[in-house]
């Protein structure tokens, strides 16, 4: 008798197919791509690591049956695992191939081995937003709040400010004006906030809260897109403007930031919309 039966479905072969890319993306570039341990490559290692651990554990999870006796809500950890891995591959995508073929030479094999990874790295970004496709939730669906559109839109929020606080921190571009560190206030507060609401989802504990779930969503939606709009407004004027701008800082990061900001004030202007209309089901 078998000690378990796999149990095949499109979402299973997706999250295989996500963690083969995966793992040939970091596994390529750690043996033969030859690269400098710099900040950026192994941001880029730790992307395609990272996405292949969490799916194979949630693959061993499913497959043995043990969703009941992990800590934390399988209808929400899955989908969140699976967004975040999306963001990290995409980034990865993104960064491997301008920062390994622009600061580092490369010839021969080690551009090959190169190539191959950024190509498995596209192919698993593309895979884990498959997974996320198939996992997210229906019209009409009982679903875990990492699943439906506003809990989608918490994993997008706290990640663009992860990249936003790598690009405000070297250098340091935030230090010259009272008005430029509170742009820095209203990132981490809302990244915290964020991040909060996530940890809160997966380890089912939203009934801790002294007021009820729904209104913390709403009340804390509306301050974010307050200080979000504050922050796409001050943040070019003070480092674009000839009256307050500073020479010598890199000008592609800034204007980088202030794309990021305006990106994640128009994610929690939607998050505030859909939290005002969205009735959903924890399980």
């Amino acid at each position: 008798m078998p000690l378990f039966v796999v149990r095949t479905s499109q979402l299973l072969w997706v999250r295989l197919a996500a963690l083969v890319f995966s793992c040939v993306a970091f596994s390529v570039a750690v043996h033969g791509a030859d690269l400098h341990h710099t900040g950026m490559t192994d941001w880029c290692i730790f992307c395609w690591a990272f996405s292949f651990a969490g799916t194979l554990l949630v693959l061993l999870v499913e497959q043995f049956s043990l969703q009941a006796r992990v800590p934390v809500s399988w209808s929400n950890f899955p989908i969140t695992m699976a967004c975040y891995a999306a963001l990290l591959c995409l980034s990865a995508s993104v960064i491997f191939p301008l920062w390994s073929f622009k600061e580092q030479r490369s010839y021969g094999e080690q551009r090959d081995y190169r190539i191959a990874s950024t190509v498995f790295s596209c192919l698993a970004a593309v895979a884990y937003m498959g997974e996320v496709s198939l996992s997210k939730a229906r019209p009409g669906e009982v679903a875990g709040y990492m699943a439906t559109a506003p809990g989608l839109l918490k994993v997008c929020q706290t990640f663009v400010a992860c990249v936003i606080f790598i690009l405000v921190s070297d250098p340091i571009t935030y230090d010259r004006h009272p008005a430029l560190q509170w742009c820095m206030a209203v990132y981490c507060i809302c990244f915290i906030l964020s991040m909060a609401v996530v940890v809160l989802c997966v380890g089912e504990c939203t009934g801790c809260l002294p007021i009820p779930f729904s209104k913390f969503l709403s009340a804390y939606g509306l301050l974010a897109v307050i200080m979000y709009l504050t922050a796409t407004i001050i943040w070019p004027v003070f480092h674009f403007d000839k009256k307050y701008r500073t020479r010598g800082l890199p000008q592609d990061r800034l204007i980088t930031v202030a794309a990021l900001t305006a990106l994640n004030f128009l994610l929690y202007l939607a998050d505030l919309a859909y939290s005002a209309r969205l009735v959903f089901v924890t399980v």
